[in-house]
């Protein structure tokens, strides 16, 4: 591998390129004129440009090679073309006035292309958008996202469930590198913060061809924000504060591009006390975050790399019942003290007609978890090897609701005496992504590449939740994009080997082939038809195969299974997508065959008074899928209807229901966008997300009970001391509905998810 790359490099430094430009002018389509202030953008090499008052642009120093470049503008649809360098050198665009909103590049796949010419269906959202809903957490705001909801502890720990599937079968890609930070642990939460994120992209369906075991359920891809344009400097200063919780977030941001060199810096925090409900305030639900992102990028005409860095440290507490009523925002014991540090370096070789991408990561988690002292000494009796946030024996005084002064004094107690951490683990990451893009042959562009991982969990605390263990994943892919006249096809192969060794214990290796293939077509002019076939898989993790101990929560004492296999599905998918100027309808339908799932059983049996359970497998089937309209009827172009309809479905192979599966759910949006001489970008928008009864339960939940939550919002962009100052108001839960989520890990104790909330935020761009 090292020699690959030496010589790779070698190619890089000592060939001769051309210095290529492009000169170009962008119309309108209707009336011919020229368009100023048209957006340029080339992905593959991250440049861009904007066009002058007569539309016209110039972009130079290019390497020859095929690339794509974007042609964008608010009240025009985007338009994307191939050229080839040097041979195309002059350019006349024509863009198509409309009110449709405008496509975004997708960058989870590796052709990096526009949604509506992608064979894959992704979702693909800004946060900007997301935070406007009034979500507290990036977590929460995932859920807007048709196929996409939130398996929660409290308000601070969430993490993404698409179609059913969540922990280890999600993987999460953040900066370009996939996030470890110990996800199989259900109170184990996302460890991101939306501050210095612009996107978010999801891959619902089985992406292990792209990025190997653990995809086997989806992929949830944040996008880093963009560094600044060329020769320019950009700065903002955000904040924003949330009734319910009596909560706050900050973020400041500076960015500058100075000749070949980019930076970028970002910081932030977060703090909220205990979210409030129409009857109390959870306790314990209450979590402070600090944030910090930065990076550097240099870029020459046949080279370009970044490098980022962000280091997240949070405090959580992890609710047990209600107990002391207060707005601090310390955490109580139990709590989490989790710092995560994500290293990322991201470059781009240009040689003649291809490219080598080289993506390198590092993360090092480093979770802390603290609890009562009476834990300790369940631990001790027990000789319990597992997490204390599931505890349900809680210390007297924290269960005497009528005693304020106990309450008082215990809540005291807890944020000024903590002892030293019950359970302490590290988790570090090593991992790479090599891709390299083949000279384009025909109809078809090529990628093959190789990805790999090196994991090291280590235990320096009291309790063992999992063993000191090495992971070890490779993986070799090949995939090809095939362009045809009517219709655009994707194939693609992959081998992965993982090895997982528990010191002296337990040395257990799993092997996979998986493939994908799917087809895009035009059926008519606005009729867009998508097919995909994939398969995935995933390893078993270190809990499933060794934990032995108890969960006090859910009072089960849980037993691995050394001899698990690996889980391996086949998914189908069918896409349809109608859009014409003034409707537009989609309809996303999957099936979903899962060998070997992995689950807890009951054995019949007892240890110390508690029930055993052990991990077994058998065949499991998910089915449903998306459906949704939006119409912006004319001449009324402002005015937006939007409705989605979301379900799916779990079983296992003998019609017992899978647990966790999200419920059915409709969703109904009035959004309206204006622009006034004072005001730019004003929007306003009413939305009803009903969500339906669960009563397809696993033989360990209950049934839950369904509900409507009304929420409501507006924004838009001032000028204040000639800059750009942008404010949104939010509420949800505008009638303080008193409901219980199905994801919802505080749903057995019969605690209700937040009531009413109202947000008002700021962004002054500097």
């Amino acid at each position: 591998m090292k020699l690959v790359l030496k010589t790779l490099l070698f190619l890089a430094m000592t060939s001769s390129f051309a210095q290529n430009s492009i000169n170009g002018v962008i119309k309108d389509l209707s009336t011919g004129e020229g368009l100023e202030l048209v957006n340029i953008y080339m992905p593959e090499l991250e440049r861009g440009s904007t066009t002058n008052s007569e539309g016209l642009f110039t972009l130079e120093n290019l390497p020859s090679g095929n690339y794509t470049i974007l042609f964008s503008m608010i009240g025009y649809e985007k338009q994307s073309i191939k050229i080839a360098l040097p041979s195309q050198t002059s350019l006349e665009i024509n863009l198509k006035p409309s009110i449709i909103e405008m496509e975004s590049v997708i960058i989870s796949t590796p052709f990096h292309k526009l949604q509506r010419d992608n064979v894959m269906k992704v979702e693909h959202e800004s946060v900007e958008n997301l935070k406007a809903s009034g979500a507290v957490t990036l977590s929460e705001g995932l859920s807007n996202i048709a196929g996409v909801e939130s398996l929660t502890t409290g308000l601070g720990i969430g993490k993404p469930v698409i179609r059913g599937l969540s922990s280890n079968r999600v993987l999460v890609y953040t900066q370009g590198v996939r996030l470890e930070n110990q996800q199989f642990g259900g109170e184990h939460g996302l460890g991101v913060s939306d501050a210095g994120i612009e996107s978010v992209e999801v891959i619902k369906g089985p992406a292990s061809l792209l990025y190997g075991s653990d995809a086997l359920g989806g992929v949830l891809y944040l996008n880093p924000e963009h560094f600044a344009a060329q020769n320019t400097i950009e700065g903002d200063l955000g904040a924003k504060y949330f009734s319910n919780t009596q909560g706050y977030s900050t973020n400041l941001g500076y960015k500058s591009s100075v000749n070949n060199f980019k930076f970028i810096f970002r910081g932030s925090t977060a703090e909220h006390s205990d979210y409030e409900t129409e009857d109390y305030r959870v306790t314990n639900t209450r979590f402070k975050e600090k944030d910090f992102k930065a990076g550097i990028g240099y870029q020459i005409q046949t080279f370009k790399t970044e490098f980022r860095y962000n280091v997240n440290n949070s405090l959580l507490g992890i609710p047990e019942d209600i107990g002391v009523q207060s707005t601090n925002k310390t955490p109580l014991l139990p709590y989490q003290d989790i710092t995560n540090h994500v290293f990322s370096s991201k470059s781009t070789i240009f040689f003649n007609n291809s490219k080598l991408d080289i993506n390198l990561g590092f993360i090092y988690n480093d979770r802390k978890e603290f609890e009562d002292e009476h834990d300790h000494d369940d631990h001790d009796d027990h000789d319990d090897h597992d997490e204390h946030d599931d505890h349900d024996d809680h210390d007297a005084d924290h269960d005497e609701h009528d005693d304020e002064h106990d309450d008082e004094y215990h809540e005291d107690h807890d944020e000024h005496h903590h002892d030293e951490a019950a359970l302490h683990m590290k988790l570090k990451t090593a991992n790479y992504d090599i891709k390299y893009t083949l000279p384009t042959l025909g109809k078809f562009e090529t990628i093959v590449g190789v990805q790999g991982m090196h994991q090291v969990n280590t235990n320096y605390g009291e309790e063992i939740l999992i063993p000191d263990a090495t992971t070890n994943d490779f993986g070799v892919l090949a995939l090809s994009h095939i362009h045809f006249n009517k219709a655009d096809v994707q194939i693609g192969i992959r081998y992965d080997h993982r090895n997982v060794d528990v010191y002296e214990d337990l040395n257990k290796s799993y092997n996979s082939f998986n493939g994908a293939a799917g087809i895009k077509t035009n059926v008519t002019e606005n009729l867009t038809t998508r097919i995909n076939f994939a398969t995935g898989f995933r390893a078993p993790n270190l809990s499933e195969l060794t934990s032995d101990g108890v969960h006090h929560g859910t009072n089960r004492y849980e037993i691995g299974n050394a001899n698990l296999k690996s889980e391996q599905n086949f998914q189908t998918d069918i896409a349809l997508e109608y859009k014409a100027e003034h409707i537009e309808v989609f309809a996303n339908g999957f099936y979903n065959m899962v060998n070997n799932y992995i689950f807890l059983s009951p054995t019949g049996t007892e240890i110390n008074e508690t029930p055993v359970f052990t991990y077994n497998q058998d065949d499991a089937y998910l089915y449903g899928g998306e459906v949704g309209l939006h119409i912006h009827p004319h001449p009324l172009d402002w005015l937006h209807f939007e409705s989605s309809f979301e379900m799916v479905t779990g079983k296992q192979k003998n019609d017992d229901y899978l647990p966790l599966i999200p419920a059915n759910a409709l969703t109904n949006v009035i959004r309206a966008e204006f622009e006034k001489p004072w005001l730019e970008k004003g929007y306003t928008f009413i939305k009803l997300k009903s969500t339906f009864n669960q009563n397809n339960v696993s033989l360990f939940e209950t049934r839950t009970g369904g509900y409507s939550l009304l929420s409501a919002g507006l924004g838009g962009s001032l000028t204040v001391f000639k800059k750009e100052l942008a404010i949104t108001i939010s509420g949800n839960n505008l009638t303080n509905k008193k409901y219980i989520s199905h994801l919802s890990r505080l749903k057995s104790d019969n605690i209700y998810n937040m009531g009413r909330n109202i947000s008002l935020g700021f962004r002054y761009f500097l």
